[in-house]
């Protein structure tokens, strides 16, 4: 599905009663199966567009849309993957997978079903019946993004997931989730903080200014494919048109 911002601004009062300008007259269009990486200081108004495209909140100007279709309420065909998993520790792994699908009234057998072939895709398979809280941070992360998979969204929207990890987990779901990009072909709209990540992650970069944020770089990464096949995380992290790509993102970055 394609994604369409169309001149996206948001105002809204802030807690000593001032207007605060989060985003200006932001256009941006997201074609269908494209990995799309947002970096920018904080307070630019990134998770701002992000919630616009979920349907979380309605932008004070401009629109927002999905094939055309104005968003606005959230959908099951757009997922949201939050910075902190947000499971429920009452629940088993499995059946926090399972959520969106019973909200959704899909019979128990084929929940069940579905949650187990995710569960199996994010290397969880053995951890189904166990609590979130028996789970390390990058386990807890996999499960969440298995809850979004198991409903099959057109679009992912990703706010920081895998800011609060550490390095090794961290690079290790990055290569999980661009094996999942490239088989299931999801249209991503992925926040980070993180210059690299957003490069080898991203079919394109979108570099935002300081509040009231606006697109100041919008970004190609065509470096992922060498000879044909893709790259891994760790070959393309030491190439030379990575560092090329590394400095002019983060030349644009005004903090």
């Amino acid at each position: 599905m394609t994604l369409t911002l169309d001149r996206v601004s948001h105002r809204y009062v802030g807690e000593r009663g001032d207007v605060v300008h989060a985003v200006a007259d932001t256009s941006v269009t997201i074609p269908d199966g494209q990995f799309v990486c947002v970096v920018g200081p904080s307070g630019c108004g990134k998770t701002t567009l992000l919630k616009v495209l979920a349907g979380f909140l309605r932008p004070t100007g401009g629109t927002a849309s999905v094939d055309g279709e104005p968003i606005t309420a959230p959908s099951p065909g757009r997922g949201v993957v939050f910075q902190h998993p947000n499971l429920y520790p009452w629940l088993s792994v499995r059946k926090n997978v399972e959520l969106g699908l019973r909200f959704q009234g899909v019979p128990a057998r084929e929940r069940a079903a579905r949650s187990v072939e995710q569960l199996e895709r994010v290397g969880l398979a053995g951890f189904s019946d166990h609590r979130p809280y028996e789970l390390s941070g990058g386990m807890q992360q996999r499960a969440q993004i298995a809850r979004v998979l198991t409903s099959d969204p057109d679009v992912i929207l990703m706010d920081e997931p895998f800011g609060a990890l550490d390095a090794l987990t961290r690079e290790q779901l990055q290569d999980d989730l661009l094996a999942i990009a490239r088989e299931g072909r999801k249209t991503i709209f992925f926040i980070t903080h993180s210059v690299d990540e957003a490069i080898v992650l991203g079919d394109r970069v979108l570099v935002m200014s300081p509040r009231p944020g606006r697109v100041v770089l919008d970004l190609p990464v065509e470096i992922s494919r060498h000879h044909g096949r893709w790259l891994g995380g760790e070959e393309l992290r030491s190439s030379a048109e990575f560092r090329e790509l590394r400095e002019q993102v983060a030349g644009a970055i005004v903090r």
